[in-house]
């Protein structure tokens, strides 16, 4: 699972013109579901977004978590962060996992992380158009295969 976190002042996510959700200050995170991931990367992931903390605190360190400033997060499904193009110009998605695998496990990503904080929702495998006004930037990309090899390895 790959996702790419945005610290946003504010986001919307809109599907043929009308808008599907929106949040103020949060995150906006796009996640990639690979064919390959499990119940641990579902964990690993939704721990990992609930919890950063890139929020600054009054001191100027970024110290706190979406749920420290009473944020918010947008969670968008996104194949293509698992595209690969190692070899021409055009990405080989062939690591994603299959529409009937990725649904439930975004599903169960976004319902996991709607434990600790507000979540607002894509449309699965829609075309989306999203809006956001980044803050910082601030933009980190969490890798549950990595974590999990770094766990172990410890």
């Amino acid at each position: 699972m790959k996702i790419v976190v945005q610290r946003v002042r504010r986001a919307t996510c809109t599907v043929d013109g009308a808008l599907v959700s929106q949040i103020g200050q949060g995150l906006l995170a796009f996640v990639g579901i690979a064919a390959e991931d499990t119940e641990e990367d579902l964990r690993k992931g939704s721990a990992k977004l609930a919890g950063l903390r890139i929020f600054e605190n009054e001191e100027g360190k970024l110290s706190l978590s979406a749920s420290d400033i009473g944020g918010e997060v947008m969670i968008i499904s996104n194949f293509t962060l698992l595209g690969r193009v190692r070899r021409g110009f055009r990405p080989d998605c062939t690591h994603a996992a299959r529409p009937e695998m990725a649904k439930p496990m975004y599903d169960a990503f976004c319902d996991a992380v709607a434990e600790v904080l507000p979540v607002a929702r894509g449309v699965f495998g829609a075309d989306m158009q999203i809006d956001a006004a980044l803050d910082g930037p601030v933009n980190l990309v969490i890798d549950t295969q990595e974590l999990i090899r770094q766990e172990r390895n410890a």
